[in-house]
């Protein structure tokens, strides 16, 4: 038989328990065929050798942001200033080659590295020389504009009026700061946003670019086509068109928000149903591009305080964060969404949040049953010991981000408290109790390289290097494994990929070590080689 690649001379660690480490793999139209003596006598059409380095699974991101993240790497990135004055510098050296009416765009302001402080709207003004200033905090869930933004954007004339799931933060005088939190961050985009397909199709480039790089052969975007992460109506135009294109570099799992569903017609006995256009739904597509769950906001972020708790913030006993949407308009908007035909992903940060969020999907299996792409709960980033049995009974597996960690962790620490930081971000109690776990990063919101994200499910060191509910590590070995095969698994795609045993697809990294073979500081620096989808090199380091 003539094989599209043979890899040889590997350490080929393929995920099957009966063969687990095999030193050739054999490749034919983009899946496995054969490993380990199955391929002596195979001939190739190309061969290439691994120089006795480690090939696993390609990493698999089953929460992140696409787009978003490629314009990050298009617009100012704020993510590695230290202090305000930093800040102010620069969007002052952004504002000197802008246009006098143009917007200053920055992304990735981390207020927890600055102890939470707030850039003063004023100075925005000068240093931008009075053009208008968009910052997007790190969460996602506020931004903050400067005096010129609030002008341009109307929130000045909204200011007394009742905003249903967000809040436009005043001072103790009643002026408004620029922060502008949740749904609130709609004054912005609904002046700034959709970006044109052009500009989302340039951002996947560079966003799957980078992931090639770090070993990422599949990715979920957890939110397009609508709502405040959505950047475009028409965003899976802008996906099929970097695909076409050859600019898609990875599998992607897409999630259309919910707010870019819409009522379907049907028969009078039917349930009332939302759908897209046509009526497709989850598991629409093929290998390459494909719908995963509708993505659900049901609270905020622990970080903005706006998570819905059962108990207070720490020190602020007045406030239990809240719901971005009446809870009686959610359930019915959740359920008819459910009805026809989509896996639910609802975000839910908060404990209170999460008993909202299991009760509806209870309801959805109870009336319409289980779907083969599970029903996921995105983040949970307090999930008390109940919780966990619960989400272990409805078979709900809670998509954490161990990279959140190192990067936040004492900002959540402050919020929370240190007996519900016991309970964040779970990875051994999901584990424990049977459920499948992967890694996520939520990328932008933090880093996602994901040999950053291992070390992070097994150090769980915050960013004072103070360990953060120790309770819940990992194993190196889980902690691989959940960056590959768990993945695939919590995305519903465990038949096709996650191991590279036959009949699976071809995805595959080469790594200069295994993350057991290094010391566990060291995971994240280990090398990546070369990264493979579908036995295609996507990327390929300099002499590899």
């Amino acid at each position: 038989m003539l094989v599209d690649l043979i890899v040889e001379n590997g350490r080929i660690h393929t995920g099957d328990p009966q063969e687990p480490v095999v030193d050739t793999l054999a490749v034919l139209n983009g899946r496995v065929v054969a490993t380990g003596h199955e391929v002596d006598g195979l001939k190739a059409r190309r061969r290439v050798s691994a120089h006795n380095r480690v090939v696993l699974p390609g990493f698999n991101d089953a929460h992140a942001h696409s787009v978003w993240f490629g314009t990050t790497l298009l617009e100012t990135d704020l993510s590695r200033v230290g202090s305000l004055d930093d800040l102010y510098c620069t969007i002052e050296k952004r504002a000197q080659n802008a246009a006098p009416e143009e917007w200053i765009v920055a992304c990735g302001y981390n207020p927890v590295l600055l102890h939470g402080a707030v850039p003063d709207r004023d100075v925005l003004d000068h240093v931008s020389g009075g053009r208008p200033v968009w910052i997007k905090h790190a969460s996602g869930h506020s931004c903050q504009v400067n005096g010129e933004g609030l002008r341009r954007t109307g929130v000045m004339d909204q200011l007394h009026e009742e905003l249903d799931g967000g809040r436009i933060v005043l001072d103790g005088t009643g002026r408004p700061t620029g922060v502008l939190e949740e749904r609130a961050m709609s004054f912005v985009q609904d002046v700034m946003l959709p970006y044109p397909l052009a500009t989302i199709e340039r951002a996947l480039d560079v966003a799957t670019a980078q992931y090639a790089r770090e070993g990422l052969t599949s990715v979920t975007d957890a939110g397009v086509a609508g709502g405040w992460i959505g950047h475009a109506p028409g965003e899976l135009a802008a996906y099929q068109n970097a695909r076409e294109r050859g600019v898609l570099r990875t599998r992607m799992q897409v999630m259309p928000v919910i707010d870019a569903l819409a009522s379907i017609g049907g028969h009078a006995e039917e349930p009332a149903r939302l759908g897209l256009g046509a009526g497709v739904h989850t598991g629409w597509g093929d290998d390459a591009l494909r719908l995963g769950p509708v993505k659900v906001f049901t609270d905020g972020s622990i970080l903005g305080r706006t998570a819905q708790m059962s108990d207070h913030y720490e020190g602020c006993p007045a406030n239990h964060g809240y719901l971005q949407e009446d809870e009686k308009s959610l359930r019915r908007r959740v359920l008819e969404a459910y009805a026809a035909g989509w896996s639910l992903a609802l975000h839910a940060v908060g404990d209170a949040a999460l008993d909202v969020a299991l009760d509806i999907i209870e309801e959805g299996i109870s009336c319409y049953g289980t779907r083969k792409v599970p029903n996921r709960v995105e983040h949970g980033a307090v999930v008390r010991p109940d919780q966990v049995a619960r989400l272990a009974e409805l078979g709900v597996p809670c998509v954490v981000q161990p990279s959140f960690i190192p990067t936040f962790g004492e900002g959540m620490r402050r919020a929370i408290g240190p007996d519900r930081s016991a309970w964040s971000h779970r990875g051994r109690s999901l584990l424990d109790a049977g459920l499948p776990l992967g890694f996520s990063s939520d990328r932008p919101v933090a880093p996602g390289a994901p040999l950053a994200g291992i070390q992070a499910f097994v150090e769980r060191i915050s960013e004072d290097g103070l360990p953060y509910g120790p309770d819940e590590r990992l194993t190196v070995e889980e902690a691989v494994r959940a960056a590959t095969e768990g993945s695939s698994h919590v995305t519903g795609q465990h038949d096709s990929k996650g191991r590279l045993s036959v009949g699976q697809l071809a995805d595959m990294v080469f790594l200069e070590e295994h993350p057991t073979d290094v010391a566990v500081e060291e995971i994240h620096a280990i090398p990546v080689l070369a990264t493979a989808v579908g036995g295609v090199f996507t990327h390929r380091a300099s002499g590899f």
